[in-house]
């Protein structure tokens, strides 16, 4: 959907102004539910979240889609597992299995020999690509930090939250980028941008964080390395996109690496003491 909005629409009204639109759903979901003042320390943890989630990925990803196609964006996002597992351990505390590190190893060094190979000329990353590793990265450290939030607000009010809190910088940017460019585009590139604000950037985070929160992030973080094979499917079928053997080839052999990943981590997802001090009404909540 990001593809299809950009062709269209200016990348930075995308990223930005489908933030805004989510932002006013949250703000009406956190208004009928009553939702309850925050702590100073959760404000901060929610400044995380909204660098990662509601800013950095949105806006890399839609610059790289701008010049690259969503088949290749799918196979560099396949990082982004073994990425949010390395934020599960310095922001939650979790402690995989050295074998897990081991297959999360070889799925990145999979996407890279990708990338460097077939990404760019002379051997280089190309600008899309350090976009798409640069999102990753964010989109990782947001995952990771809103999964340990969802665990005292519940998933719902921990992306409703950060999209309030991202305004003072989403506003400005959208206005900004709609004057410079003004936004017209057709039907399609319309109905991706609403797709992106309802589903990708609102509804869509109520069950992540708080399947997160449940499951433990690193475990329920490799769920993602089923996205590019899903998203590969969906370029194919809805932007005739050429899918390369080559590309099929990588998204399977990571796919592989993550199901070795899942075999070997059971139990060692969440932190020690998570079950007893989770058990409570927090832990049934969106």
């Amino acid at each position: 959907m990001t593809r299809v909005a950009v062709q269209a629409l200016d990348p930075w009204f995308v990223a930005f102004g489908r933030a805004v639109g989510a932002a006013l759903l949250a703000g009406a979901y956190l208004r009928v539910t009553g939702a309850p003042r925050l702590t100073r320390a959760q404000w901060r943890r929610l400044a995380v979240v909204a660098l990662g989630v509601v800013v950095g990925f949105p806006l890399f990803t839609s610059l790289a889609l701008t010049t690259q196609t969503s088949a290749h964006g799918a196979v560099v996002v396949t990082v982004l597992p073994a990425t949010t597992a390395v934020f599960a351990v310095l922001r939650a505390g979790e402690r995989p299995r050295p074998l897990f590190w081991l297959a999360s190893a070889a799925g990145l060094a999979l996407v890279l020999a990708f990338l460097v190979t077939g990404g760019a000329i002379r051997g280089a990353l190309s600008p899309a690509d350090a976009f798409l590793l640069a999102a990753v990265a964010l989109c990782g450290l947001g995952y990771a930090e809103g999964g340990v939030l969802a665990r005292e607000l519940g998933g719902a009010r921990t992306i409703c939250w950060a999209l309030l809190l991202s305004l003072p910088v989403t506003v400005p940017v959208t206005a900004v980028a709609a004057l410079a460019y003004p936004p017209r585009a057709g039907a399609a590139a319309w109905t991706a941008f609403g797709y992106l604000t309802v589903v990708s950037m609102f509804l869509g985070f109520f069950a992540w964080y708080a399947g997160l929160a449940r499951g433990g992030i690193a475990k329920v973080g490799q769920i993602q390395l089923a996205q590019p094979v899903l998203t590969l499917i969906w370029s194919a079928l809805l932007l005739g996109e050429r899918v390369t053997p080559a590309t099929v080839a990588v998204a399977a052999a990571v796919l592989v690496c993550v199901v070795l990943i899942q075999r070997v981590r059971a139990g060692d997802a969440r932190p020690r003491g998570y079950a007893e001090a989770h058990s409570g009404p927090v832990a049934r909540r969106w």
